[in-house]
């Protein structure tokens, strides 16, 4: 995905909140290109500073329009948002179904994507004008979204869809069967001895503690932290009792 070749296009804006807002939205998901069309006379640019919090770089690099086709005149697409429905918006698609068609079509064109007023959204004339039309899925309550929120929906997924996001790796190793198996034996010896079960239903306890912790790979920080709770129970149990092994996942 080439973020230099996406343009956020905000018509008609009213509140410099908003306007800062969709600058903080746009710094999140890595876009920078804001043009604005016609924004409102009374918008106050103070608090749009405000808004904008680490992203005023946008707001001061923003181009300013005197009408839609002079903001997407450069793009190749060009996607209208709207929160209505009618005979022109029938073809309308979601954020999720478009991203793919962006990420292809970004190395080699330029991106509109376009966003109407608070109160009244895109006019049909500049609806007509796009490429393409975005509806973003709602509850059918309320249909109609805040403007920066929606820009941020559409910037966050074609953030997620180009996959320049690294989630943060676990720093230990998953645990070994080997591991895992030691880990068990011991909260069957603690659970015994402090009395949460008794050897007759010890493998049916057992079980349940095996199903609990099988819902999700463990690694072998966690098996040390489980480990260690059982030791300890032992202990404010007064029931403690070195193992004669040295057990090397303790160390």
């Amino acid at each position: 995905m080439n973020f230099d070749n996406v343009r956020i296009v905000l018509v008609g804006p009213l509140y410099g909140g908003n306007l800062g807002s969709v600058c903080r939205a746009m710094c999140n998901m890595g876009l920078s290109d804001l043009a604005v069309v016609t924004p409102h006379k009374n918008l106050d640019m103070n608090d749009a500073y405000k808004m904008a919090c680490h992203s005023q770089h946008i707001l001061e690099n923003m181009t300013i329009h005197d009408d839609l086709l002079s903001a997407i005149k450069e793009c190749n697409i060009s996607v209208a948002t709207s929160a209505r429905r009618g005979l022109y918006r029938t073809h309308a698609v979601t954020p999720r179904e478009i991203v793919p068609k962006l990420t292809m079509a970004s190395d080699n064109n330029k991106i509109a994507i376009v966003f109407g007023r608070e109160d009244n959204g895109l006019t049909n004339d500049e609806l007509t004008m796009c490429t393409d039309i975005l509806n973003i899925p709602t509850a059918t309550e309320n249909t109609s979204i805040n403007l920066s929120q929606a820009v941020l929906i559409c910037c966050y997924e074609l953030f997620v869809a180009s996959g320049e996001f690294e989630p943060q790796e676990e720093k230990s190793d998953i645990a070994t069967m080997e591991m895992r198996e030691f880990m068990f034996s011991l909260w069957r010896k603690t659970l015994l001895e402090i009395g949460f079960m008794h050897e007759d239903k010890a493998d049916h306890m057992m079980y349940g503690l095996r199903r609990i912790l099988s819902r999700d790979l463990l690694s072998e920080d966690d098996i040390k932290i489980l480990m260690g709770i059982a030791r300890q129970a032992e202990w404010a149990a007064g029931a403690y009792i070195a193992d004669k092994v040295d057990s090397k996942y303790e160390k």
